[in-house]
């Protein structure tokens, strides 16, 4: 459904997309929904080809997707996007056909060279695919941001925008981004804040609870999991809204204690972080790490999942059914 009454500029445009993981089967539901014309391009008999084919698409392998496709959305993990762009994408897609985006790193970084007769868009929502899904399903959107990297046609802009009209974005916010500021915020935001940071923060304060002789089951209520709800209140409303719901005692130890804590070194060294990203020395190291097998990725995400935080949390959220995805006939696991 388009944001406005004129007719969305894709109705007669064949989509081909490429990938169907979270975000891929959400967006070609959602354009399907919307009266496109959606194939899925994936490899043969996987568990999503199949899983595509049982939702009625039309499923081909990739190249054989992105031939006669007037947009080719690419929604497939970031390092394997140069290869598949190399081998089925460049030798297919149609002149002044569109490559689409739902995030900038391989194109912003120069690990896809982008035909010079094709336009080059993005479309990122600005949340998970299911959440794309459910929220279009209820009648609304999630917000979505959006870009133009190469207009060779003179329509990039109206072809990306119906784009995000067709996966729902136009019933709630579109803003206009470029693709280098859309890869260098989310890169950052994602380690600096939402993933690295957050996580560090939480594994920092078990630590510091535990080494100081407290239980580790009563560090991991504290630091882990009561942060749900403080994190609900920031994402419902903001600083505001946290503020009016924590106690007058919480609130008085973040303004007195939060600074001491993530000071003026903390921010020196998110700008630290951040030049890493601008400069391209995340992207160079994160490419050489993927060719190389990922063996550091696999030792420091392993060192993760056997940290103690981990060990004492799972045997708690075991004891947590609301946790659990089961019906409700099913009896409870116990932890250990």
């Amino acid at each position: 459904m388009s944001s406005n009454s004129n007719p969305n500029p894709l109705a007669k445009a064949r989509i081909a997309v490429l990938g169907y993981g979270s975000q891929g089967r959400a967006h070609a539901l959602n354009l399907r929904d919307s009266g496109l014309d959606v194939v899925i391009g994936l490899r043969p008999n996987g568990p999503t080809w199949h899983k595509a084919k049982a939702e009625g698409f039309t499923v081909l392998e990739p190249g054989e997707a992105v031939k006669g496709a007037d947009l080719v959305a690419v929604l497939t993990p970031d390092m394997v996007q140069p290869t598949l762009y190399r081998e089925s994408i460049e030798p297919n897609i149609k002149p002044g056909a569109a490559l689409l985006f739902a995030h900038g790193f391989n194109v912003h970084f120069g690990q896809i060279v982008p035909r010079k007769d094709i336009d080059v868009i993005l479309v990122a929502p600005k949340g998970p695919g299911a959440l794309v899904r459910t929220e279009y399903e209820r009648g609304r959107g999630v917000p979505c941001i959006w870009a133009v990297y190469q207009d060779v046609t003179g329509h990039a802009e109206a072809t990306t925008k119906g784009y995000a009209d067709g996966i729902g974005g136009g019933r709630a916010m579109i803003i206009k981004t470029d693709f280098k500021e859309e890869t260098e915020t989310d890169l950052f935001g994602e380690q600096a804040v939402l993933c690295g940071g957050a996580s560090e923060l939480v594994i920092a304060g078990f630590e510091t609870l535990t080494e100081a002789g407290y239980q580790p089951e009563i560090a991991y209520y504290e630091v882990m999991h009561e942060l749900k709800l403080i994190v609900d209140l920031f994402y419902e409303g903001g600083l505001t809204k946290m503020l009016q719901f924590v106690s007058e005692t919480a609130q008085y130890g973040d303004y007195v204690s939060g600074p001491r804590v993530i000071d003026a070194g903390v921010k020196a060294r998110m700008k630290d972080v951040l030049r890493d990203i601008q400069d391209g020395t995340f992207a160079r190291n994160w490419t050489e790490e993927y060719k190389a097998g990922l063996p550091n990725y696999k030792k420091l995400k392993q060192a993760d999942l056997d940290h103690p935080i981990e060990k004492v949390g799972a045997k708690l959220r075991a004891q947590m059914p609301w946790l659990q995805p089961q019906s409700p006939a099913e009896p409870l696991k116990k932890a250990g």
